[in-house]
């Protein structure tokens, strides 16, 4: 690693998976202009859905999701039925038109945690309340430890069609040491469950940055990975904040990589899964040529949302669940995190949600650019201001923001097109920031830039 680089590899910055940012989300946001946002949605919007489901059957030390380890089923069941109200009472807001939701998807935690017929019974709420349009994307995320035959076939038989795994590493130190013991025949052969069950996508994530990996493991395991041909993978650098995450002190700080390594074993992955026929997408995913995301990035329509990268184009993301995130024209909504909280207001026949942000239209601008240069690695910022009724000239001093990053080549700067190298595109969130105007650098905010 070019020593010009670790400064800025050093850096917190958001993920920008929105803008602004869910650090700006103000406290005590009305339910009920969540509510009238809901009532106000064009009649013939699309519609994404994201349902969270907090529980797992076990805790992985690395995690940074907002789940638990239920002590017995009995909480998941009330969980769900507390969901199900909430999406009917938002449906009964609804005046929209039936048929018109895209994309649904499971998150978590572990969705399939739940058993069948809870999955099922959510699915048919959300159909019933807001229409699933006929070949939609229907995604969930799954342990492969718990994936049977049986249970691929019932979950394409509700209807999901895409599906992601947690891999994180094949190396068994590495999973000891997060508290993640998966083999490599055990995903392979849920994988190939899910072929046989009428999958037609199917997402792995790998991590970086975790305690007993070096190069050669994580070089290995995107062989492994790439190897049972996925038509997605993921690759995020772990982020530690035992602060934050109570059971991430179960991490030894002085067994991790440091900033070299992490760059490292980043771009090694980077490196094999091109080998292995994989297009870069953005900033960490990779796909196959054919798959939707690789189509979405050559064609310039590709999206990043809360979920990541996607195809996504609704107008709209519902959101149902303690903590989930929704974005509806005006702004962005969050339901409570505590599931007490969530559930008491939900008995209340009143929206979860408690925190939110209503966006003015410079923040809609400068989500535009940011998300742009996050999905293209390149972005005109003066056409995207005029397009949005502001000054050609708004970005003027971003070439003077961007003269330490243009030095060290992580930015490009051509007659006020901005552009990240691809060989450079884990800094995106570094020079992305330069168009933050809430952004204001503070430890242990946001994760490392590499």
């Amino acid at each position: 690693m070019d020593k010009t680089l670790i400064p800025f590899a050093m850096q917190d910055v958001p993920r920008y998976t929105s803008y602004p940012t869910a650090v700006q989300f103000q406290p005590d946001f009305s339910g009920r202009t969540a509510d009238d946002w809901l009532v106000a949605l064009d009649p013939e919007a699309t519609l994404s859905v994201y349902v969270h489901i907090p529980f797992c059957q076990q805790l992985c030390w690395y995690c940074g999701c907002n789940t638990s380890v239920p002590n017995s089923y009995d909480r998941a069941a009330r969980y769900v039925d507390y969901l199900v109200r909430d999406i009917r009472r938002s449906a009964a807001l609804f005046g929209g038109k039936k048929g018109r939701v895209t994309h649904l998807h499971f998150g978590g935690g572990t969705p399939t945690y739940l058993d069948d017929m809870h999955i099922a019974e959510i699915v048919d709420a959300i159909d019933k309340g807001f229409g699933l349009a006929s070949g939609g994307e229907m995604a969930l995320e799954s342990d492969p430890r718990t994936l049977t035959r049986e249970r691929a076939k019932v979950l394409a038989g509700i209807g999901f069609n895409r599906i992601s795994f947690g891999v994180q590493d094949f190396a068994a130190p590495v999973q000891m040491k997060i508290n993640r013991i998966q083999t490599y025949g055990l995903v392979a052969a849920s994988t190939e469950f899910l072929r046989e069950a009428g999958f037609t996508s199917i997402n792995f994530d790998l991590m970086y940055g975790l305690p007993a990996q070096t190069v050669e493991s994580v070089a290995r395991t995107a062989q492994q990975a790439a190897g049972l041909k996925p038509e997605r993978i993921s690759v995020f650098g772990y982020a530690h904040v035992p602060w934050f995450k109570k059971h991430q002190k179960m991490i030894n700080d002085a067994e991790l990589p440091g900033i070299t390594q992490r760059y490292n074993q980043a771009r090694t992955i980077e490196a094999e899964l091109a080998a292995s026929g994989y297009a870069a997408i953005g900033l960490d995913h990779f796909a196959l040529p054919e798959d939707a995301l690789s189509a979405a990035a050559r064609t310039h329509t590709l999206r990043r949302n809360f979920q990541g990268y996607t195809t996504d184009v609704s107008d709209a993301l519902l959101s149902f669940g303690a903590s989930a995130i929704g974005e509806f024209p005006q702004g962005f909504v969050q339901s409570a995190r505590d599931t007490l909280d969530w559930s008491q207001k939900i008995d209340r026949n009143e929206s979860p949600v408690t925190r939110g942000l209503a966006t003015t239209p410079e923040d809609r601008m400068r989500a535009e650019v940011i998300e742009r240069l996050m999905c293209d690695l390149t972005v005109d910022p003066g056409a995207i201001a005029q397009k949005h009724g502001f000054a050609a000239d708004t970005f003027a001093d971003i070439g003077q923001k961007l003269e330490d990053a243009a030095a060290a080549g992580i930015a490009r700067i051509d007659q006020g097109r901005i552009s990240v190298p691809p060989e450079h595109r884990l800094f995106l969130r570094t020079v992305a920031a330069v168009f933050d105007k809430h952004f204001v650098s503070a430890p242990n905010r946001h994760a490392k830039a590499v």
